[in-house]
């Protein structure tokens, strides 16, 4: 059902909806059991978020086949005794429960982590949540392009005359949101490895706006540092090195880009010597004086116009060729026929019934000798029978499952 065999044996109990369920999801896809708890007619509203839908209007979107892939649904309603009682009896089987709502959503049904460890001592607690627990923005909703805009890593306008390019329907993907569920899934493995030494669990906590602040060191971290620290003289004044024309981009003949990534001394003079540009090597790009910014636009000027003598595929050749670092500058749709994309088998496919095959981009983790094949999400509440059931011989759970629509906050 899941992706690779890496964490067999592994069982996580997920209450998760939206972007927090991708930290269950990576974990599916290493071979973990997620068991994914849903109430409601909908489930996880990811379901049929975005904007194209597979089968029919009200089919799955992309985000939820990726984040909910190779998981296991259980409906069940947190709000009543008997769910509680359920869920605690599952809790006694996992190695962990992630709780991707706001912070406190489970302590606040009352099966939180100071009820799940009388039950099972060495069980782990993972929050992927927003704002996290503490801070007086806690209860604040939020939802993926924020935390990009807390920590200032998104460029938002507010232009007079719409529409808005800033967050709705923007092009440009929310680190943070992303990058939120593999921070979750591996202090989730970290904490689930001591426990395994130790024979305690722990209770550990991920929010998105954490995640956004501590992404970019050299914007935050000098800030923090900003009268402890000095300008570094072998770099220009604005901030760019002396050499930054050879860290750019630049258009090509065929009207598309090439990424040249050439700020090594050795790959520079390979690139130079390959277009019979020796000269440009005369050209100093290291020392920072009064004229380094007048050199630095005369050789952005010259590669310019030899950028423009091929098309990018033909760069891209003779990169490989001359060992010249850069690479070429993609759309998706050119990316999903890049000879490199379609070589390294990104994608792998499943039948979906009443659609027909569909083609879906493989775990970035890659396994030697082990192929990526999950099964597709679940249907809500498909496995709530197999996992609610009693277990022959072990009495621990309830005989029916226990369904209906839990509350949130």
């Amino acid at each position: 059902m899941s992706g690779y065999s890496l964490l067999e044996g592994m069982r996580i109990l997920e209450v998760a909806q939206l972007a927090p369920a991708s930290a269950g999801g990576h974990l599916a896809d290493m071979g973990a059991e997620v068991i994914k708890i849903e109430s409601g007619p909908l489930g996880d509203p990811v379901r049929i978020g975005g904007s194209r839908a597979i089968g029919d209007e009200d089919g799955p979107s992309f985000m939820h086949l990726r984040w909910n892939r190779g998981k296991k649904s259980v409906a069940l309603d947190l709000r009543t005794a008997e769910g509680k009682q359920a869920f605690m009896n599952l809790a006694r089987t996992c190695d962990a429960v992630v709780e991707g709502m706001r912070a406190g959503y489970l302590d606040w049904l009352g099966v939180g982590y100071d009820e799940l460890r009388q039950v099972n001592p060495k069980i782990v607690f993972c929050t992927v949540s927003g704002m996290g627990s503490e801070g007086p923005y806690c209860r604040l909703g939020t939802g993926g392009p924020v935390f990009d805009a807390y920590a200032g890593l998104r460029e938002v306008r507010t232009p007079e005359d719409p529409p808005a390019d800033g967050i709705a329907g923007a092009t440009t993907p929310p680190a943070a949101m992303y990058a939120l569920g593999a921070y979750g899934a591996m202090g989730l493995l970290a904490a689930v490895h001591r426990a395994g030494r130790t024979g305690e669990g722990c209770r550990i906590e991920v929010a998105g706006v954490d995640v956004a602040a501590a992404w970019m060191p050299d914007l935050v971290d000098a800030e923090l540092n900003k009268d402890r620290s000095i300008p570094r003289p072998t770099w220009l004044p604005d901030g760019r090195l002396p050499d930054w024309p050879r860290l750019e981009a630049y258009r090509t003949k065929d009207g598309e880009a090439i990424l040249f990534g050439s700020h090594v001394d050795k790959f520079w003079g390979n690139f130079c010597v390959a277009v019979g540009r020796p000269d440009l090597l005369e050209v100093d790009l290291t020392t920072v004086d009064s004229e380094a910014p007048a050199r630095a636009d005369h050789v952005y000027r010259e590669l310019r116009k030899i950028f423009l003598g091929r098309t990018r595929d033909e760069w891209v050749a003779l990169f490989v060729e001359h060992d010249v670092a850069g690479g070429p500058v993609n759309n998706v749709t050119d990316l999903i026929s890049d000879p490199h994309f379609t070589a390294r088998a990104t994608t792998y496919r499943v039948e979906y019934e009443g659609v027909g095959e569909l083609e879906f981009v493989v775990s970035p983790v890659r396994v030697v000798g082990e192929e990526f094949a999950p099964s597709l999400p679940p249907e809500l509440g498909a496995h709530t029978h197999e996992v609610l059931q009693k277990p022959s011989g072990a009495g621990v759970f309830e005989d029916e499952p226990v369904m209906g629509s839990a509350g949130r906050r």
